[in-house]
């Protein structure tokens, strides 16, 4: 593994340390405060600067990140909200939507409040309220790497109702600055369901910044309000914390490479006196053909949120009446990959451009 800028095998760490924690390693615990209080989170540390923080009752999404101390996400004012806080009408949701790293909608319903098939269906679904079942997390060697890793299982269901199941393993390595997210989600009722999934993740200050740039394989963007193309400036770069900032929504249309994934960074190139800091997100096309983009630039919701997903976000009844309505039938399974990886500084933001040819 190559660790603090130098690499090492495994014997050689071990000689060195009376416990792998010494470097880094998985942590679990419960908070115990306000709202937060109750819930069950695990920090990951993979000793190469990069700390992050699941949430076992919030679906085993992420909600802190840190890179060298340095935040690469948003987190609202409401904080770590313990899910049986939740409240699903309308837009309550937001009332326990902590921002963080990554926040997965879905799985029944998502996007926009509606009524569909006589069901009031509230924003962005219920999965990130529903505490995951036989969590497990593990460190472990693999030959010279040490593999850091969270499992567990997510379930929506109700009786006479959908009983839709998504599982999950997120994973990096010591000495690693990404992470791997890996989901499988199943049918397990007997009957035909709704899915709809979109993976939120929600970048913030200092990552997020005055002059901060986005770069994608876009082939198209549109501005779904007008169906208008929108102009490369209007979603590419950022303003600083604008008082009265009204939020934008674009979709791409992506362009996958050779090996169907879709490559999106998000820099900023001034960061610490001009060394740079960026992330790099890459996801399996296959299953996710919908890239959602949320600029915020308002003061406190200061936000990039970068959003593959299997659907728009105007709501299930407008997907079920367009017909680009998922529909699982008993026993079907789909599968998705979410990589996230920090980029240290410019030189490694340039090669990666280059590298997916982004622009």
């Amino acid at each position: 593994m190559k660790i603090f800028g130098k690499e090492y095998t495994k014997t050689e760490i071990l000689r060195k340390v009376g416990n792998i924690s010494q470097i880094g390693g998985v942590r679990a615990y419960t908070l115990m405060d306000g709202s937060s209080s109750g819930t069950r989170a695990i920090d990951v540390n993979t000793g190469s600067g990069l700390m992050f923080t699941v949430l076992a009752d919030r679906g085993l999404d992420i909600s802190r990140a840190f890179f060298n101390g340095a935040s690469l996400c948003w987190n609202a004012s409401v904080g770590e909200v313990n899910p049986t806080f939740f409240d699903k009408d309308g837009l309550n949701w937001l009332r326990s939507m902590y921002g963080g790293l990554l926040i997965t909608c879905g799985l029944t319903y998502m996007g926009a409040p509606c009524e569909d098939q006589g069901e009031a269906l509230g924003l962005h679904g219920r999965y990130s309220n529903i505490p995951a079942s036989n969590v497990s997390y593990n460190g472990e060697w693999q030959g010279d790497e040490y593999i850091l890793s969270i499992k567990g299982s997510v379930r929506e269901s109700h009786l006479f109702g959908p009983n839709i199941v998504l599982n999950r393993e997120i994973s990096t390595k010591l000495g690693s600055s990404s992470i791997s997210i890996k989901d499988n989600v199943i049918n397990e009722s007997f009957d035909e369901t709704p899915f709809m999934i979109l993976y939120h993740c929600n970048i913030g200050f200092p990552l997020l910044d005055e002059n901060a740039q986005l770069y994608s394989k876009s082939k198209r963007v549109i501005i779904p309000e007008t169906k208008k193309e929108a102009k490369h400036e209007q979603y590419a770069k950022f303003l600083a914390p604008t008082h009265g900032f009204k939020d934008k929504v674009f979709y791409h249309n992506m362009e996958p490479d050779a090996d169907d994934y879709v490559s999106v960074i998000l820099a900023n190139h001034n960061f610490g006196r001009g060394k740079g800091l960026g992330i790099l997100q890459r996801y399996k096309a296959k299953n996710l053909p919908n890239y959602i983009q949320w600029k915020m630039c308002g003061e406190g919701a200061y936000i990039l949120g970068m959003e593959p997903g299997n659907c728009h976000v105007e709501g299930r009844a407008k997907a079920r009446k367009d017909g680009s309505l998922v529909i699982l039938k008993p026993g079907e399974s789909r599968d998705f990959h979410l990589e996230l990886c920090v980029l240290s500084n410019n030189e490694e933001i340039q090669k990666t451009i280059s590298t997916y040819g982004l622009r």
